[in-house]
């Protein structure tokens, strides 16, 4: 039986979680470390993807009042907040450890067996696609993977006492989504570990949980280890570039290059809103939020398909709309699948005045 390594680098800065990122994934990739659970938190921390500007992402009047600091990723994807609230886990592993490199099947295998290991703490957690975990539809734990040559990263999130309100004031989002309304709405679409429980887990007892789950999936045993001195030294290479503000703003757009457009639109169905964040640059649309008048069943489809158009070149918004309805069984009392691309594209109408 093959034995993987398991690590707990504890509760750190920003800066050294993502140089450990570096590190540990280059150790994989030049095979001088084996494949590899590593567990981790952070202290109070707003992580830009890899592509991101901070001034277009993040409120950083927030972050700085707060002492929330601003870090970027290695990886791509969008603006995160994460603190000691949440517990980390990262898997590090090589191409012929998963036998395929199709990253939706590997997203499935990862995120199944955390959430078996996340429900043998006593909360029936179950994987949803594209790369969450939920309980009762409500979202425990986000995921995400990317390969570097035959070394694959796949990080997970499990939220267990976090901030939602805070989260929502540290991102560049529309301010009617800080209404009071809006934050209970986005409380109700996340589940904590500890409200689930109706006690604060030991971390202890979680990661273990989450090891044995991952040990039955692949096969493997699991073995206490720290870092190889090759790892130590490339983190000590990796720190001293990431801990610094050529880093963090590498990338700098200015808030007018993406703006927030808003729209509105009157239908049989109701009064839908849409508040869209555009990238002119890429002419993609990075995230809508919908609001307005209207009835939706289940509730929860309006956030599935908000998380679904994140990113979304604009000119392939119809079909994008039209997939994700075609893959669920939605009551909406008049609404139809057309009236969504109908709000944003009244908001995207509005983007000559930024030009």
């Amino acid at each position: 039986m093959k034995t993987w390594r398991v690590i707990d680098t504890g509760l750190r800065s920003a800066a050294e979680n993502i140089a450990l990122n570096r590190a540990l994934l280059e150790a994989r990739q030049a095979d001088e470390a084996p494949s590899t659970l590593r567990f981790l938190r952070f202290t109070p921390s707003a992580l830009l993807g890899f592509h991101q500007s901070a001034v277009q992402e993040l409120n950083l009047e927030y972050c700085r009042e707060q002492g929330v600091t601003v870090q970027r990723r290695i990886t791509g994807g969008g603006a995160i907040y994460f603190d000691e609230t949440q517990l980390g886990w990262e898997l590090y592993l090589h191409r012929q450890d998963l036998g395929c490199a199709d990253m939706q099947v590997i997203a499935r295998r990862i995120c199944e067996a955390a959430a078996r290991g996340i429900g043998a703490l006593g909360v029936a957690a179950r994987f949803r696609p594209r790369n969450d975990i939920e309980v009762d539809g409500r979202k425990i734990s986000g995921t995400g993977g990317a390969f570097d040559g035959d070394a694959l990263m796949y990080q997970g999130t499990l939220l267990i006492q976090f901030d939602v309100d805070k989260m929502l004031r540290v991102l560049h989002i529309p301010g009617e989504k800080l209404s009071g309304k809006a934050i209970a709405s986005a409380r109700e679409r996340v589940a904590n570990l500890a409200d689930l429980l109706g006690y604060v887990p030991a971390l202890e007892a979680v990661k273990e949980k989450l090891a044995a789950a991952f040990a039955e999936e692949f096969g493997i045993a699991l073995g206490a280890g720290d870092l190889s001195a090759s790892e130590q030294a490339r983190f000590d290479s990796a720190l001293a570039e990431i801990d610094t503000d050529a880093w963090v703003h590498m990338l700098q757009r200015p808030l007018s290059d993406a703006p927030i457009l808003e729209g509105a639109h009157k239908c049989p169905g109701g009064l839908v809103r849409a508040s869209v964040a555009y990238d002119q640059a890429r002419q993609r649309i990075k995230q809508v939020w919908f609001s307005g008048d209207f009835f939706v069943n289940p509730a929860r489809t309006i956030a599935d398909l908000e998380a679904r158009l994140r990113d979304t070149d604009a000119a392939l918004l119809k079909r994008r709309i039209d997939e994700f309805f075609a893959a669920r069984a939605v009551d909406m009392l008049g609404l139809r699948p057309e009236d969504f691309a109908a709000v944003i594209e009244a908001a995207l109408s509005r983007r000559m005045v930024f030009a």
